[in-house]
């Protein structure tokens, strides 16, 4: 396909991927133009976003228009409910809702609004940001994402109730139109909250979670820590993965698992602690509802979703590098919330909506960048799709 014919898709595409937004007309045209902006320039900056749309005025005015238009009220949830509704039907009862809470880091702000205090996940270091939750959609062992969710939030804004109730919000939305009965949602060991864990039952969803090891639950009626009953626990099951190195050689891993029933102190609900053994010196313990027994394949399918988190990791830093999310600069709170928002626009429409001919296009527009990611790492497809919008669009 042509250059120009692919450009002239794209741009009919993100049209009628905005047609049924529910917002007014000049609300969807900047969707739009922020869209197309962000796809082109590969930045949420309205300086950048401004520049490609390439008006026939002064380039402040175009600039001081998206200004305006990113602080508008309530623009980043009507976005977030279009996007998990047009998701909603890519979710089934055994899908992975993958939740990663996240953060965006600003060290050298002062002046946005509510700026806070935020813990860097790569460095470990204290730093100034915001926090920003993340929800996509993947089959265990697929690698096809349905971005759900991309929400950015301040403990300093006056609306703050806790880093819980943000994430609630955030499961909530997506429950909305999802459904109770569909999707198995897959948290790190940041999802250890009693908190979570009693909202999960209470709403009857089912869950995947890495447990810290302190959690005190109730195996064969007694009350133990989880890391004792791992201890205990039988490991009649084994496999032989291969990761691979930073070097590019791969390494033999032998696990070794198995599982026991238990409960959550106060719930009636049995649970089940998959323990896994190879990792690293401590067991991996995985908390979930879906009933474990003795059966290979169903132990192993639990582990493999919860390693499908692990291995869709680095898509999931995929709209932070690609979009350039921590260079966000605009000042208000609402703004940031809004451009978190078109990001997540952005991220469905290339990950999600953009039509496979298109995708193919841009792929094969770009087979050398393409070839040279997806050699012997993760799936890097979105990259190479990002960039080939960037340049197709220009």
């Amino acid at each position: 396909m042509h250059l120009a014919q692919t450009a002239l898709r794209l741009r009919e595409q993100m049209g009628s991927f905005l047609g049924n937004l529910p917002v007014c007309k000049t609300a969807r045209r900047f969707a739009l133009e922020a869209l197309y902006g962000i796809q082109q320039s590969q930045s949420l900056m309205l300086s950048r976003i401004a520049r490609s749309l390439n008006e026939p005025i002064a380039m402040i005015k175009t600039e001081n228009r998206l200004s305006r238009q990113a602080a508008r009220e309530g623009l980043d949830e009507a976005v977030g409910e279009f996007v998990i509704a047009q998701g909603a039907s890519r979710i089934g009862e055994r899908t992975l809702l993958v939740l990663d809470p996240s953060d965006i880091t600003k060290p050298y702000a002062a002046k946005m609004e509510y700026l806070a205090r935020v813990r860097d996940g790569s460095t470990g270091t204290i730093t100034n940001g915001y926090w920003l939750c993340q929800v996509v959609g993947v089959e265990c062992g697929g690698h096809e994402i349905v971005p759900l969710v991309n929400r950015l939030w301040s403990q300093e804004a006056p609306d703050f109730r806790s880093e819980n109730s943000q994430i609630l919000s955030c499961v909530s939305s997506v429950v909305r139109r999802v459904g109770r009965d569909k999707g198995i949602w897959v948290m790190d060991r940041g999802g250890d909250r009693m908190n979570l864990f009693r909202a999960f039952l209470r709403l009857r969803l089912n869950f995947i979670v890495r447990l810290v090891g302190n959690r005190d639950l109730l195996c064969q009626g007694q009350k133990r820590l989880a890391e004792q009953i791992a201890a205990d626990c039988p490991l009649p099951y084994a496999e032989t993965i291969w990761r691979e190195r930073g070097d590019g050689t791969e390494q033999a891993i032998r696990l070794e698992f198995g599982y026991r029933e238990v409960r959550l102190p106060g719930f009636a609900r049995p649970l089940w602690l998959l323990v896994v053994k190879g990792f690293g010196e401590k067991p991996l313990m995985i908390l979930t509802t879906l009933e474990l027994r003795k059966n290979r394949s169903v132990l192993w399918w639990v582990l493999e979703a919860y390693l499908t988190r692990w291995r869709i990791e680095e898509t999931l830093r995929f709209a932070k590098q690609s979009y350039d999310l921590e260079d966000v600069r605009v000042l208000g709170y609402q703004s940031l919330k809004n451009m978190m928002a078109m990001a997540l626009l952005a991220m469905y429409f290339s990950m999600v909506y953009l039509g496979q001919q298109t995708k193919l296009a841009i792929l094969c527009h770009h087979a050398l960048k393409a070839a040279k990611r997806l050699f012997g790492i993760p799936d890097f497809r979105y990259y190479a799709i990002a960039d080939g919008i960037c340049a197709d669009s220009a």
